[in-house]
């Protein structure tokens, strides 16, 4: 039996959940977030906490509940507490400024990356080496920070390029060894 899909999801007292058959709103402090999952999972609301049942033990039941007690829990979490993912540039030359709303890139190419931030997210850039995307949508967040990635991923000799703050980038040695 799922572990994490039996666990029941505790909703803060200032987040309204509501649940219209297969499709689940929450709104809190930080935004509203909503979304449809499978009809075979039933999403009930018990003694203020969301439970999620499925139907039997068979393979997919038992992933599709984890999987959609998972989205839900991140979604409440999204709009109390919200998501943040930080990248580092390392490079000479290489750095990142707020235009705006938008985020500019300068990554050594002939000109200037701009970045558009989605919806419901946002960006900071403390030092002209780190970026911050936050956002209430786990998935918006990662897409974006991965999309930011792309543009100049780090690369194992000099260990240039745009990586995840918690990232380990595995140096090669060059020619000469």
């Amino acid at each position: 039996m799922s572990r994490i899909g039996r666990a029941p999801i505790p909703i803060p007292e200032d987040v309204e959940v509501r649940i219209d058959g297969h499709d689940v709103h929450v709104k809190g402090p930080k935004g509203h977030l909503s979304g449809n999952y499978s009809p075979e999972m039933e999403i009930v609301m018990e003694e203020g906490a969301v439970l999620v049942r499925r139907p039997s033990d068979r393979g997919p039941h038992r992933a599709l509940h984890g999987l959609t007690r998972t989205l839900i829990a991140n979604m409440v979490e999204g709009v109390t507490r919200g998501f943040v993912r930080e990248l580092e540039i390392n490079g000479v030359g290489y750095r990142a400024q707020l235009k705006g709303k938008n985020l500019e890139l300068l990554l050594g190419k002939s000109h200037p990356e701009l970045v558009h931030p989605e919806p419901d997210t946002e960006f900071e850039v403390p030092k002209n080496t780190q970026i911050i995307v936050k956002g209430i949508d786990k998935q918006v967040v990662g897409q974006l920070a991965a999309k930011i990635r792309s543009l100049r991923p780090p690369e194992p000799y000099k260990g240039k390029g745009i990586k995840y703050a918690e990232e380990h980038i595995r140096r090669k040695v060059g020619k000469r060894a």
